[in-house]
């Protein structure tokens, strides 16, 4: 009996030396990068060989755990298809990894309107949930967790995308992952990580912040809730870092209304954090994000804290792989924070997508952005980025066009569209000075691209509000 007990504890300790973890997103359903060379990790006991074999090349991969007992290697994949398998072996453990695709993986994150989903009753949601079954799109579902101290996994793993998976998640993901994977024709793995009333400091990485003085002073002006973190690097040690190095296609962000309590600092943050994202993952992935919409957040006449930031989003674009989705016309309530028009936005970040990424030929794609202005006797001529074609009015006239001389009293405005250019004038001003066009908290202006696209609201001064 005693050398019996000998041999069982043997044999369960070569088990235990034996075992291997994987972060929960490398499951069964998932999606990997295609014609890549994929991260791919996890822990085993120290020193020990982990042998990986992806069924696409049938060529395994060994690697050896490391003195933290973690093991990375990097597995070269296909064109996208599927399903595979992958195979993970270590002494007598052996794990079968099912039903994995190859295709275009794509992270959407921010706060309340990126996550919103048919639980909240949006009706274009509650309306595809009957026919939401599509094998070739899957979705990775992150918890909403939040951390003092960076993490290396999260609670979640892929799904395929079925009526009961899709019904908690992220309405415009599904909806981008759904245009993508028509138009592409190959699988699409869409991560949602976002988290509602949620600032851009807590997903950052905290050592960014706190490294500098005017992101750090911003960051204490977010306060305490019930509902969600406040501290600067939580949601980034927790919902996005575990997952770092899981190679993406590039990121999907809708953000910034939680923010304007720090309106003038938003640019900075904004490009520090998707210069960190960048930075972890060693890649300059593309990042396309919405403007704010229209919102009554019941701030002064003299503040228009809204329309400060949306400003502050547009100064971003000079970033490289950047692009910007405005959303001014899709907004049938601004005492609603959350628009109910999610299937549009998801159609004007994934024609971003189609176009910057994927190479698709298309003009006009975006919406016209300010880009400069010159004075020609009582007229001002703005000249716009993003426009090749004309711009149309909808409507008799366009709203919330003013025009102000160096008195800065701005009154409402005529004009003259002329092909790409907009000509602003009004007859009892002889020497205007500048030019503002929606550009308040609630506008909804109605000038346009050839295709529909809304102008990204603007000022040519940057005098006081």
């Amino acid at each position: 009996m005693r050398n019996i007990l000998v041999i069982l504890l043997v044999l369960l300790s070569g088990q235990l030396l034996a075992q291997v973890n994987l972060p929960s997103f490398f499951s069964d359903n998932m999606v990997l990068q295609r014609n890549a060379e994929v991260n791919f990790w996890g822990w085993g006991n120290r020193g020990s060989e982990v042998t990986i074999t992806p069924s696409w090349s049938n060529q395994p991969v060994k690697v050896k755990a490391s003195g933290h007992a973690r093991f990375e290697t990097k597995l070269k994949t296909p064109e996208a298809g599927g399903p595979y398998e992958i195979t993970v072996e270590s002494g007598t453990y052996k794990k079968v990894l099912k039903n994995i695709l190859i295709g275009e993986v794509w992270l959407c994150s921010g706060q309340s309107n990126m996550q919103w989903n048919a639980n909240n009753r949006l009706k274009e949601m509650l309306d595809e949930l009957p026919t939401a079954n599509h094998p070739n799109i899957r979705l990775l579902n992150v918890s909403n967790v939040a951390s003092l101290t960076p993490q290396d996994n999260i609670f979640d793993a892929w799904t395929p995308c079925t009526s009961e998976t899709v019904r908690n998640f992220s309405a415009i993901g599904y909806f981008i992952a759904k245009q993508l994977q028509a138009d592409l024709k190959v699988p699409i793995g869409i991560i949602n990580s976002s988290w509602g009333g949620t600032a851009a400091e807590f997903w950052t990485p905290e050592n960014v912040i706190l490294a500098d003085t005017e992101l750090l002073q911003n960051s204490k002006k977010q306060r305490p809730a019930p509902s969600k973190p406040h501290e600067p690097g939580s949601l980034w040690n927790s919902m996005i870092g575990p997952f770092v190095g899981y190679s993406i296609a590039g990121t999907f962000w809708y953000q910034g209304e939680s923010n304007i309590v720090s309106y003038d600092g938003y640019n900075k943050l904004f490009e520090t954090m998707i210069k960190s994202w960048r930075d972890a993952w060693g890649s300059e992935f593309p990042f396309y994000y919405v403007q704010i919409a229209p919102y009554d957040y019941k701030s002064k006449p003299e503040e228009q804290r809204g329309a400060l930031l949306r400003e502050q989003q547009v100064k971003t674009l000079h970033l490289p792989k950047t692009a910007m989705a405005v959303v001014t016309d899709l907004v049938p309530d601004v005492t609603n924070i959350h628009p109910t028009q999610k299937k549009e936005v998801a159609q004007r970040l994934s024609e971003l997508a189609l176009v910057e990424t994927y190479g698709k030929k298309s003009e006009d794609y975006k919406s016209p952005v300010y880009k400069s202005h010159r004075v020609e006797g009582d007229k001002i001529i703005i000249e716009f980025d993003y426009l090749k074609g004309s711009l149309k009015v909808n409507g008799p006239h366009i709203i919330d066009l003013l025009i102000a001389d160096g008195s800065q009293k701005f009154i409402p405005a005529d004009y003259k569209v002329s092909g790409n250019k907009l000509i602003v004038y009004n007859k009892a001003i002889k020497n205007p000075v500048a030019v503002r066009f929606g550009f308040s908290d609630i506008s909804m202006p109605n000038l346009f691209n050839s295709k529909g696209l809304p102008v990204s609201p603007f000022r040519t001064d940057d005098w006081k509000i």
